[in-house]
């Protein structure tokens, strides 16, 4: 059995939403390393590490709100930081991960919303 931080892999606890959440993640990690591949970005390739890091780290179950949070920030950032650093050279892939990354940053806001209602209320459950 795989364990990270004392705990085991948990994905019969993730929802349909946070699988979503998960494909995201995966989707703009992927668009990230490959991109900073073919341009020779070395810090692009590695902002992709790190979504497929946070993809590992949540799988394990560990502190899944504070990961919507950090999700959030580290995405977001990255909103500005293309536009400025890309200057007018956007092309269609980056359209499409800025997409994703604003459905990302929309989704890791409910889901922390969720989470911290949930808390409050045992009732609740994320679809």
């Amino acid at each position: 059995m795989v364990q990270l931080f004392g705990r085991s892999l948990e994905t019969d606890s993730v929802t349909r939403l946070q699988w979503l959440a998960i494909v995201l993640v995966f989707v703009t990690g992927l668009i990230h390393i490959v991109a900073g591949i073919l341009e020779g970005r070395i810090p692009v390739s590695l902002a992709g590490i790190g979504f497929f890091g946070a993809i590992g780290v949540f799988l394990f179950g560990y502190r899944r709100p504070l990961l919507y949070i950090l999700g959030v920030v580290y995405t977001a950032i990255q909103l500005p930081l293309w536009y400025v650093v890309k200057a007018g050279e956007y092309s269609t892939l980056g359209y499409v991960d800025k997409t994703v990354q604003v459905g990302l940053v929309l989704l890791l806001l409910y889901l922390y919303w969720h989470s911290r209602r949930s808390r409050l209320s045992p009732d609740s459950s994320v679809a």
